[in-house]
């Protein structure tokens, strides 16, 4: 096991990472923001009011995203187990 493949490992661990979480991350951001600008607009200053917007946006879209975040995982552990007897020997 040689240190670049140690950091290449890592670095496509990272990466898939935030490809991963994404889709989850934008959603949570875009609706944050429209409920700020919401807010704004109403000057209704609550502070749990994005929450429910957010957590029922992020449910929704890990129900359509779930299935493909699960495959790119199970791809990159399976990438990862079959590699292990060529990473040791």
């Amino acid at each position: 096991m040689t240190p670049e493949y140690v950091v290449t490992t890592g670095r496509q661990a990272l990466e898939l990472m935030l490809v991963v979480a994404a889709p989850l991350l934008v959603v949570a951001l875009v609706i944050g923001l429209l409920v700020s600008v919401v807010q704004a607009v109403t000057q209704v200053n609550e502070a749990t009011l994005s929450f429910v917007p957010k957590i029922v946006a992020v449910g929704a879209t890990l129900v359509i995203v779930g299935p493909w975040m699960i495959t790119m995982l199970v791809e990159y552990i399976r990438r990862i187990i079959l590699s292990i007897p060529g990473a040791l020997g």
